[in-house]
């Protein structure tokens, strides 16, 4: 059934407010977003980085929010996308906007934490503006890794600090204190409270952290397309990987 101009603003609004500020039939859902025309200015900067021709691929789009790029996806051609998100409130958007857009998407209530339920690999992983949200970052990634990431990886995560990425050694000495001065050694900053007035806001990473979390959980960095963003593939774990948890008797 389509809908006229007058309905789906109508819709819009009561199902408001929206983050993600998409086109639905000539309407708006978030004409005066902060960021300007998110995500879409954004998806303009990286489009050319992923297949224009999805045919026959599944994507698996992490943090969906209102669906933008799981709509993009499939006008690619994508065979099956998956959203999920954590938020009643963006989910019930996605599905109206998928279902404006006539777009075949299924979406589903699921935490990053609980993919393995899922209990199959995507073509394609979407993961964007989601890591600095999550209390526990890198665990996420390495749950991607290992249940859902079957190829591709798009990963997007707000940065602060250095921008600089060093070549980094293997090992370093005890006694190397001025190794944690540098501002472009990988770090993680941790928000206690609130950044930007959002509750949610845990960690945010400088460049070299998010490339080196990329590489700890296992994924090749192929392309950086975008300040914020990176195109990954699923690759092995370092050989000089250590394990997640320290062995018995490990000091601590």
């Amino acid at each position: 059934m389509t809908l006229s101009a007058a309905e789906i603003r109508q819709q819009v609004e009561a199902l408001g407010p929206w983050f993600h500020n998409i086109d639905l039939g000539g309407v708006r859902t978030a004409p005066e977003h902060f960021l300007g025309d998110y995500p879409n200015m954004k998806w303009k900067k990286f489009a050319h980085a992923i297949p224009a021709d999805l045919t026959g691929k599944t994507v698996l789009d992490i943090g969906c929010n209102a669906g933008f790029y799981s709509i993009e996806m499939k006008k690619r051609g994508a065979s099956r996308v998956l959203g999920i998100d954590f938020d009643d409130v963006y989910l019930d958007q996605a599905r109206f906007a998928a279902q404006v857009a006539e777009e075949d998407i299924e979406f589903r209530k699921l935490s990053v934490y609980d993919i393995g339920a899922l209990g199959e690999k995507f073509d394609v992983v979407i993961f964007m503006g989601v890591l600095y949200h999550l209390r526990h970052p890198l665990l996420a990634l390495d749950l991607i890794r290992e249940h859902v990431a079957g190829d591709m990886l798009v990963f997007q995560s707000m940065q602060r600090g250095s921008s600089k990425t060093p070549q980094l050694a293997d090992n370093y000495p005890f006694s190397d204190y001025a190794l944690f001065e540098d501002p472009a050694f990988p770090r993680l900053h941790f928000i206690e409270h609130r950044y930007a007035d959002d509750p949610t806001n845990w960690w945010v990473p400088n460049a070299a952290c998010a490339e080196a979390m990329l590489r700890s959980a296992g994924f090749e960095i192929t392309a950086h397309p975008e300040a914020e963003v990176y195109i990954c593939r699923a690759a092995s774990q370092p050989e000089h990987a250590r394990p997640i948890y320290p062995s018995k008797g490990a000091r601590a």
